[in-house]
C-alpha cells in the first residue's frame, strides 16, 4: 500500500475564450504539471522520538529525527499528537510526508540562530540566507501535508526591516536593505522534484511565505496563506515559482502584505549568469486577498518566464490582478502568459504591465560614503554590471487577459513599453467588464488588442493612447460620450 499524490497526469479544461488570435494556444503541457509522487504507508510518531507538545520548549531536534528515521526506514509519514510544538528548522527528506493533522501547530522559534545558513537565491541573487522553517533541498518524492498550522511568528523580522529600512534609506541604500536584512522564509523548496505541499495553514512568515526554487514537478494544493496576522509583513509574498517548471497551484487562499503568485526567474548580471527559466505552471481556482500582485510575473525576469496558464480565480481587495514588471537590468522575456476567468471586486488596479518598475528598489548604486571601502560579498554581486548593457533589456510579449468581471477598481490599465523598440508586444485583452474610478494608459506598444471592453469610468476620461503601433483598442465606456 502507498499514499498518493497527484501521481497521474493532470486534466485540464482547455476551453477558454481569448477572442480573435493569430492561432490558438496550446496548453498539452498542462496535463504534465504537478507531482508525480507515491510515498510509503508506514507511520513515525515524532512523539515517540521525543517532540513536546509544549510550545516552551524546542523539539527540532526530535521532529527531524522521526524524519531522518522515516527516511532511512525507506520512507513513510511522520505525525505529531495534537498540540503545539516549538521548532527551528526542519528539513523533509526524500520518501517523507510530514503530515500535520487537524490541532497540529508548530510554532516557529523568534531565535534567528535556530535556522542555520546556507547558500540559497534570495530576491534574484544567490548568497548566504538563513534556511526556511520548513526545508525541501536535494531531494525527491517528499510532501509536507495535513490540515494543522504553521505559524511563522515573522513580526520580529518585520520590525527588524522597517527599523533598518529607515536607516538605509537615509544612506542611500534602499536598494540592499532586503538583502541585508535577513528573514526567515515561511517553506523552501530548492532543487527538488515530485514535491508536494497540500491543505495545511501558513501565517506570519518572516519572509516570502512559500518558494520554490530551482525544482521540478511541484504541486500547491489547498494551502491557507495568512501573512496579515498582527502587523504590516514585508516581503510576505505567498508563493514564489522561481526559476522551476511543470509547476501546479490550486485551490489555495491567499492573504498577504506583497504578491499573492508570483513568477521569478532571477535578477540582473546574476541571474543572468544562472539563466534557468520559470515555465509550464498551471494555476487555478484560488482566491486572492490583499496583496501585491495576485498573479506577478517578475521584477526578476532574467532567466526568461513562460508559458503560464492562470483560470477561475477569485480576488477581494488585492492590488493588481495581473502585473508584469522588470527592469532595464534585468534581461530575459516573459512570454505566453495565459490568465482568464476572474472575478474581482475592490482592487486597485486590473492590469498593470512596465519595464523599469520601481527603480529605488530595482537599480543598485554606491552611495560615495562607501566608496573605496570592503563591502559585503552580496553587494558586490548587486553591483555587478550587465554587459554589454542591451543583455539587461527585458521584452514582455504575447500576453492574455480575457473574461474578467470587476466591480469598485481604482484604475483599468496601467501598461507601457520604455521607447519605440522596447515596446509591449502582442498583448491581448479581451471580454473584460469593469467599474472603475479611470480608465488609465496604455503607451509604446506593438500589436496591442483590447476588445470587447466594456468600462463603466466614474471620471468620464477614456484610456489615454500614445504610440501604439499596429493596435487595435476598442473600448466600450458605458454611459459616458468622448
Amino acid at each position: 500500500m502507498v499514499i498518493l499524490f497527484s501521481c497521474t497526469p493532470v486534466r485540464q479544461d482547455t476551453q477558454f475564450e481569448w477572442g480573435e488570435l493569430p492561432c490558438q494556444p496550446d496548453f498539452a503541457w498542462t496535463n504534465h504539471v504537478g507531482s508525480r509522487q507515491s510515498l510509503g504507508d508506514r507511520i513515525f510518531s515524532a512523539n515517540s522520538f521525543g517532540a513536546k507538545a509544549d510550545s516552551t520548549i524546542l523539539s527540532t531536534d526530535a521532529i527531524q529525527r522521526a524524519i531522518d528515521s522515516c527516511a532511512i526506514s525507506g520512507g513513510g509519514t511522520v505525525v505529531l499528537q495534537p498540540g503545539h510544538y516549538q521548532t527551528g528548522a526542519l528539513f523533509i527528506k526524500s520518501g517523507v510526508n510530514l503530515r500535520l493533522d487537524k490541532g497540529v501547530t508548530l510554532l516557529a522559534s523568534t531565535d534567528i540562530n535556530c535556522y542555520p545558513e546556507f547558500r540559497s537565491r534570495i530576491a534574484g541573487i544567490e548568497m548566504t540566507w538563513p534556511s526556511a522553517v520548513i526545508n525541501i533541498i536535494d531531494e525527491k518524492n517528499a510532501a509536507l501535508s495535513g490540515e494543522g498550522t504553521i505559524d511563522c511568528r515573522g513580526k520580529i523580522f518585520w520590525d527588524k526591516y522597517w527599523t533598518m529600512r529607515k536607516e538605509y534609506e537615509a544612506k542611500g541604500l534602499r536598494w540592499i536593505v532586503d538583502y541585508d536584512c535577513k528573514r526567515v522564509r515561511g517553506i523552501l523548496v530548492e532543487r527538488s522534484s515530485d514535491v508536494t505541499l497540500s491543505g495545511f495553514t501558513l501565517m506570519r512568515t518572516g519572509f516570502w511565505g512559500c518558494q520554490i526554487l530551482y525544482s521540478d514537478h511541484c504541486t500547491v494544493n489547498g494551502l491557507t496563506i495568512n501573512n496579515n496576522i498582527g502587523g504590516h509583513g514585508p516581503s510576505t509574498d505567498g508563493i514564489d515559482i522561481d526559476s522551476s517548471t511543470n509547476i501546479l497551484i490550486e485551490n489555495c487562499e491567499i492573504d498577504c502584505n506583497d504578491d499573492i503568485i508570483c513568477l521569478k526567474a532571477g535578477r540582473d548580471a546574476d541571474g543572468l549568469r544562472v539563466n534557468r527559466s520559470t515555465e509550464n505552471v498551471l494555476i487555478r481556482h484560488c482566491v486572492g486577498h490583499r496583496g501585491g500582485g495576485f498573479i506577478t510575473c517578475g521584477s526578476e525576469t532574467s532567466g526568461s518566464i513562460r508559458n503560464i496558464l492562470a483560470h477561475d480565480l477569485t480576488s477581494v481587495g488585492t492590488s493588481v490582478l495581473l502585473h508584469l514588471k522588470s527592469a532595464m537590468t534585468r534581461g530575459g522575456v516573459v512570454e505566453n502568459i495565459y490568465v482568464t476567468r476572474i472575478k474581482a471586486d475592490s482592487v486597485r488596479r486590473v492590469f498593470g504591465a512596465g519595464l523599469n518598475w520601481n527603480p529605488k528598489y530595482s537599480y543598485s548604486q554606491l552611495p560615495e560614503d562607501y566608496q573605496g571601502k570592503e563591502i559585503p560579498e552580496h553587494w558586490k554581486v548587486m553591483l555587478t554590471p550587465v554587459a554589454p548593457p542591451e543583455k539587461g533589456h527585458p521584452r514582455f510579449r504575447n500576453i492574455h487577459l480575457s473574461q474578467v468581471q470587476v466591480s469598485n477598481a481604482q484604475e483599468f490599465i496601467s501598461a507601457s513599453g520604455e521607447n519605440d523598440t522596447l515596446c509591449l508586444e502582442d498583448f491581448y485583452l479581451y471580454d473584460i467588464e469593469a467599474l472603475v474610478c479611470k480608465a488609465g494608459r496604455i503607451s509604446l506598444t506593438r500589436h496591442f488588442n483590447a476588445t470587447k471592453i466594456k468600462l463603466d469610468t466614474q471620471d468620464a476620461q477614456p484610456i489615454e493612447l500614445e504610440q501604439n503601433e499596429a493596435s487595435n483598442i476598442r473600448i466600450d465606456y458605458v454611459n459616458r460620450e468622448f
